[in-house]
């Protein structure tokens, strides 16, 4: 049976993050856990699996938001944001992407209109699928790794210290309110309001 579209979507919001209890908690998963905070403001869940995804919809300043964790493993994220993007035919510009920088203290908040990849595996993926990196996005500081010589894999997917973790709970707040802020009123007011947060 296909799939009928209920409503059309005005906006594309993915948070980054592996599927499963082992890396729920680690570094590269707070895009996840900003989507979690976006349910709660947004009165939804992402409870159906669609686009190699969990989503679902709701709506903020009059806008339809499709709300979506992708459940490729992180280096795939662009399957699943690039298929919802043309399904909904969502721009590029409309297509919100939150998720973790290791160059940015635990905590503190980058807002952007665009920008390259920056080593960020998920966001490769996302351009090279949507052929754009002309797309908003959020980032949230995880802290760098504590010497050069550590493994970067093994880092992004380590947990939060409890200092750490302290710094990352406001963040997570701000980084959801960042997110509506650019539906409602766009990337740069957003980033007055919340970049260094």
């Amino acid at each position: 049976m296909l799939f009928r579209r209920a409503k059309n979507v005005d906006w594309i919001i993915a948070g980054l993050g592996n599927p499963g209890d082992r890396y729920a908690m680690t570094r590269h998963n707070v895009g996840f856990r900003v989507t979690e905070r976006l349910e709660d403001r947004l009165g939804m869940r992402c409870s159906r699996a669609r686009f190699h995804a969990m989503v679902g919809q709701g709506s903020h300043a009059g806008q339809q938001i499709l709300l979506m964790r992708p459940q490729t493993f992180m280096n795939l994220s662009g399957e699943a944001v690039a298929e919802a993007a043309q399904f909904y035919k969502v721009p590029p510009e409309r297509c919100l992407i939150i998720f973790d920088d290791i160059s940015l203290p635990p905590g503190r908040l980058r807002i952007r209109r665009d920008g390259s990849a920056g080593g960020h595996n998920g966001i490769k993926s996302i351009i090279a699928q949507l052929g754009s990196q002309a797309f908003p996005r959020v980032k949230v500081g995880v802290g760098d790794k504590p010497h050069p010589d550590y493994d970067l894999a093994e880092w992004v997917l380590s947990t939060f210290s409890a200092q750490e973790q302290k710094l990352l709970e406001s963040a997570l707040d701000h980084a959801a309110e960042a997110a509506l802020e650019i539906v409602a009123h766009g990337v740069e007011q957003a980033a007055n309001e919340y970049n260094g947060k």
